[in-house]
């Protein structure tokens, strides 16, 4: 299932990859002259051993000297630098992707705030941009020389060369198993981590009702008890790897010593000089080095491995879409043509086969049980979960046919649950525009008859608040929140419960800003439980079990679900009351 859903945005991920291709090949490019320059210590020895020392020329010595100098100044400049490109690599990658990354996963955590792959998404941007930048990668590109290195040693002893390539052979499957027992313990340990903190972020989220409710104990031991699992699975990983890591770095030592032995050997039996018993023992060291570095860090490339794979499935799931022609703005004419809604992820309907009509200057109230779609509805309404069937049009033109943030320019939508952001309350009118206009803040705040509380507060519209609302009342930030729904002079406005938090004079305030959107040709829809929320609409929406129950002009759809609806319903004020 993975495979075939990845398969997109691996094709997109590489793609992107693709664009630094020209500074990866200058990277090889540094790797083969890195490489080359390795040979200056082994031959320098094997000068300094075979010629120096049985000639005495100090000027051979000053001279060899120099150049080695020169040599090596040249192979850390070359080393450093691949280093800063393959950082350039990693950095360009996230760059580029670093939006289109954060809209997917705005997207699906908008259908699915518990999605794993949308709440880590940019965390595994940024593993994919370490890896990138990382000395294991560089370790993969110097392993190919591996084997020049090789062949140079058995230029010196065939003894030696077959000794420093069983000592590779071991190494090699040393990493081999390293990557076999700790990659489920890797992935354990990734998702038990993530769940001991989604769950605190959870708690801290909700710390008001934890606090309230004496839950601080059981929260905290539930938390441990997540906690406890990934610090278990963190052990076991760091252990699988640490052992490996060890039995690596302990071998290569041992290979390094055993190689000096069957070297001095042969040089007693007169088949190697001292230069070379040496050289061999430096080429062998320079062979085994990536191979080392690649199993002390292969929890990266895991990392890494797993990243692309969660983001290649991100990405699948929403592809990427073509520019849309923009269009002009939309006159407030809401068309729903037998809409079927589902869960993002599922096949079963929670909304089937709803139809209604909304005309420019018209209120519509959408009603039922708890659970029937009503919220369902609002959210396929402003384009965060998609039909499965049927059609939703504004002034027709299906929502597709829009761009998202476009669209979101022409719509207001109060959700259930109002959420805040860490900002002025200026910039949570304003939707976080970076250039907001400070006249429509406040004519937004008026209409929400939020302009008298926001300029109360210590420094009014500039006043900082927190995503809870900090000092904020519930009604304050349900009004807020309306204020943003009304800014940028919106043609459909969505409310849903509107009424939930507010008292009297704030449903008032509700009330006139409905009226004064319709008398501008707005349409609004509202869905409500409340009867006070419906007394401006002109339509009322029956809907049960994700049915349409009933449609048409409010007084009727009333009259035909009680007996008495005058009791329950307040009548309507006149135009222009208060």
């Amino acid at each position: 299932m993975n495979v075939n859903k990845s398969t997109q945005g691996a094709k997109e991920l590489r793609s992107v990859r693709k664009e630094t291709s020209g500074l990866i090949w200058q990277v090889i490019l540094f790797s083969f002259a890195v490489n080359a320059l390795m040979m200056t210590g082994p031959l320098y020895m094997l000068q300094v051993y075979d010629r120096v020392l049985g000639s005495g020329s100090e000027e051979t010595l000053v001279a060899l000297s120099i150049l080695v100098v020169g040599l090596f100044l040249a192979m850390g400049v070359l080393d450093f630098t691949r280093g800063r490109v393959m950082a350039i690599v990693g950095a360009r990658f996230q760059e580029k992707l670093d939006r289109r990354v954060f809209s997917a996963a705005l997207q699906v955590s908008a259908g699915d705030p518990n999605d794993t792959g949308a709440v880590i998404a940019q965390r595994d941007l940024r593993a994919i941009r370490s890896f990138l930048a990382s000395p294991v990668l560089l370790a993969l590109m110097d392993l190919p020389w591996a084997p020049f290195f090789m062949a140079a040693v058995f230029i010196f002893h065939p003894y030696l060369g077959w000794l420093a390539c069983g000592g590779i052979v071991v190494l090699v499957g040393l990493t081999w198993l390293n990557q076999i027992m700790s990659r489920r313990p890797q992935a354990d340990s990734g998702q038990a981590s993530e769940k001991a903190e989604r769950y605190s972020e959870q708690l801290k989220n909700e710390a008001e009702t934890v606090q309230a409710l004496g839950m601080s104990g059981a929260g905290f031991d539930r938390w441990q008890t997540f906690q406890r699992k990934a610090l278990r699975t963190a052990i076991l990983t760091g252990d699988i790897v640490g052992a490996y890591g060890s039995i690596t770095k302990t071998f290569r030592l041992f290979l390094q010593s055993a190689m000096l032995g069957l070297g001095a050997w042969l040089v007693l039996q007169g088949e190697l000089t001292a230069g070379a018993m040496i050289a061999s023992s430096i080429l062998m060291s320079r062979a085994l080095a990536p191979i080392e570095m690649v199993v002390g860090q292969w929890s990266m490339a895991q990392r890494y491995d797993e990243a692309w794979h969660r983001l290649s499935i991100l990405l699948s799931r929403v592809p990427l879409s073509a520019p849309c022609t923009p269009l002009p703005r939309p006159r407030a004419l809401l068309e729903v043509e037998s809409l079927s809604v589902a869960p993002p992820g599922e096949q079963s309907a929670i909304l089937r086969m709803v139809s209604f009509r909304l005309e420019p200057g018209q209120a519509i109230g959408v009603i039922g049980a708890s659970g029937s779609g009503k919220s369902t509805l609002a959210k396929a309404l402003t384009g965060v979960w998609r039909p499965l069937a049927g059609k939703i049009r504004l002034d027709g033109a299906t929502l597709d046919q829009f761009d998202p943030d476009i669209l979101g320019r022409f719509l207001g939508y109060l959700p259930q649950r109002i959420t805040l952001f860490d900002g002025t309350v200026a910039e949570n009118i304003a939707r976080l525009d970076p250039e907001p206009d400070s006249a429509r803040i406040v004519a937004a705040a008026k209409r929400a008859d939020a302009h008298d509380l926001i300029v109360k507060l210590p420094k009014g519209y500039d006043t900082p608040i927190s995503a809870n609302g900090g000092r904020l009342s519930g009604g304050q930030i349900q009004r807020i929140g309306l204020a943003r729904a009304l800014y940028g002079d919106p043609v459909l406005l969505i409310l849903d419960e509107p009424n939930s938090n507010l008292d009297n004079d704030g449903s008032v305030a509700v009330n006139a800003a409905i009226r004064t959107l319709k008398a501008e040709g707005k349409s609004v829809l509202i869905i409500a439980h409340r009867p006070a929320a419906i007394q401006e609409c002109d339509l009322l929406l029956v809907l049960d079990q994700g049915m349409r129950q009933g449609f048409g002009p409010r007084d009727q759809i009333l009259r035909e679900l009680v007996r008495n609806h005058s009791d329950i319903l307040p009548t309507p004020n006149p135009p222009g009351a208060t």
